[in-house]
């Protein structure tokens, strides 16, 4: 009897890390997809908030250097000193599409209706363009965020079902024997919540700046086109 008692008690975990080292296969399979999962969440969030500190740093600088300039070439000029990011690229597009057409300093007549919409429209696929190109990676946040719960509720149920799979073996039905399994079952459950909370709070802060960046951009080709208006491009 002493020595039953004994071998129970060495089997029984006593800590959470013994619960998921004593767990079964698939439990074990389950944890290292989360983890997976938690690692490229957690990548895709630093590389963003990166990604958005360098766009919110060029962003100042360049709107500096173009508060000096009152005209597209010398808005384009920074642009062909090395001038880099979103507001550059539009910078770039509006003065190439110019370019192409001509204007009043080539001998032409202003822009007329018809090209000036047709330049809103390349702005606006420029817009596009750069927020596709900062949303890169961010629906993977929604995917994590919304799987991962999914994939604990998979753990957990297979684990009920190697608890109940064991009481049945051994014949036992009180607590000391259904414990450890229905709490192996749970750690796949709070595994999942760990990883999809972070991941769903990272997706909907990096998606209203995305949001935000967006508009702004939106704001700088109309700001372009009130200056071509202001320089005579534009009738």
């Amino acid at each position: 009897m002493n020595a039953l008692l004994l071998q129970i008690g060495a089997a029984t975990p006593s800590s959470p890390l013994d619960l998921i080292r004593q767990s079964t296969l698939a439990t074990k399979i389950v944890l290292g997809i989360l983890i997976l999962l938690s690692l490229v969440s957690w990548a895709i969030m630093f590389a963003k908030w990166v990604e958005f500190r360098r766009f919110d740093s060029r962003t100042a600088l360049f709107q500096k250097e173009f508060a000096q300039a009152h005209t597209l070439e010398a808005a384009a000029a920074l642009v062909r000193r090395g001038a880099e990011g979103p507001y550059a690229s539009i910078v770039a597009r509006a003065a190439g599409f110019v370019a192409e057409l001509g204007g009043p300093q080539h001998g032409r007549s202003a822009l007329s209706a018809s090209q000036v919409e047709a330049l809103r429209l390349v702005l606006d696929a420029e817009t596009a363009t750069q927020r596709d190109h900062l949303a890169h990676f961010i629906p993977w946040l929604a995917t994590i965020g919304s799987v991962s719960p999914l994939i604990g509720l998979l753990g957990t149920v297979l684990g009920v079902i190697d608890a109940f799979v064991g009481i049945a073996v051994k014949g036992s039905g009180n607590l000391s024997a259904v414990a450890p399994g229905v709490a192996e079952a749970l750690v796949a459950t709070a595994a999942a919540l760990t990883v999809a909370i972070p991941a769903v709070f990272g997706y909907n802060i990096f998606a209203a700046r995305l949001n935000r960046m967006e508009g702004e951009l939106e704001s700088f080709g109309t700001e372009l086109i009130a200056m071509m208006v202001r320089e005579g491009r534009i009738g």
